[in-house]
Formats: structure tokens, C-alpha cells, sequence
């Protein structure tokens, strides 16, 4: 049976909320794991579940590859094929990147639950987590974050 690890009885639950504002270059990926992993640190919450949320419907939240970037280039690819600019959208008055990026959105999804321990994000070893901007102009995006544990 596997080692099931458990915060001690008698411990007092916390929760504390943060925000990070990311500014984005334009449409790619943003790494914002070493902002998050500050932030949960500097919580001193050791154990428990991070929440972190995207405000946003043209942007969205990953957790995907960190060692190549060749992984994030062909995500891009692949997003311009499923949800390609220039298609007979009906909402285009925000322009042609808009609608492409409001599928490319709710295809990735707008928030993460991520496990803490030992106050640190619980990733694996490739994995690094990013704000993915689908608009083609800089934005500044606002990031929610919520952190539950002891």
C-alpha cells in the first residue's frame, strides 16, 4: 500500500489570497512559476492546495513542459489549427485574433488546483506553469491566487 502523507491533527487551517499582474508580449506562453513559487512560499503555508486563477477569457492558465521550448512553439501551432484566425466567426469586433482566442481559452481552461508541500507547488520535474496569452498585443493580465493548508 502506498505511504499516504497527512498534515498533523491539531494543526490551524489557513487561507491566504494574492494576485500577480503578468504583463503578456503577445500571443505565447508566459512562465510565471517562480512568481508563483515566491508567493506560496512567502505564505509559510507548508502543506495544502493552491488555487490560481486566470481573470480573464482571452488568456489562460497550463501547466506543461519547461525544458524545451520547442514543446511550447508547436502548442502554438497546434492551437492555430483548431482555432485558426481569419474563420467565419459571428463574433469578430474585438478583430480576428478574438473570437480564435476565446476557443483557445476555454479549451485550456481558466484555473489550476496545484497541491503544496513542504511550501513548495508539488510539479513534476519538466513541468513549469504558465499564462497563456491568445490576443496577438501585449495585455496585462491579472492572476488570482488562493491557498489553503497549514
Amino acid at each position: 500500500m502506498p505511504a499516504v502523507e497527512t498534515i498533523a491533527e491539531g494543526s490551524v487551517t489557513q487561507q491566504v489570497s494574492g494576485r500577480l499582474v503578468v504583463e503578456t508580449p503577445g500571443q505565447g506562453f508566459t512562465d510565471i512559476t517562480d512568481a508563483t513559487a515566491r508567493w506560496v512560499f512567502g505564505t509559510g503555508i507548508l502543506q495544502g492546495l493552491l488555487t490560481v486563477f486566470c481573470r480573464h477569457t482571452s488568456a489562460s492558465l497550463v501547466i506543461q513542459e519547461n525544458a524545451d521550448p520547442d514543446v511550447l512553439a508547436d502548442l502554438m501551432t497546434a492551437f492555430d489549427r483548431l482555432a485558426p484566425r481569419g474563420a467565419s466567426y459571428v463574433h469578430a469586433t474585438e478583430g480576428p485574433d478574438d473570437m480564435p482566442a476565446h476557443i483557445r481559452s476555454m479549451l485550456t481552461g481558466s484555473g489550476l488546483s496545484i497541491p503544496v508541500m513542504e511550501g513548495q507547488m508539488v510539479l513534476g520535474t519538466w513541468q513549469g506553469l504558465y499564462l497563456v496569452e491568445h490576443r496577438d498585443r501585449p495585455h496585462q493580465r491579472d492572476i488570482v491566487f488562493h491557498l489553503i493548508g497549514a
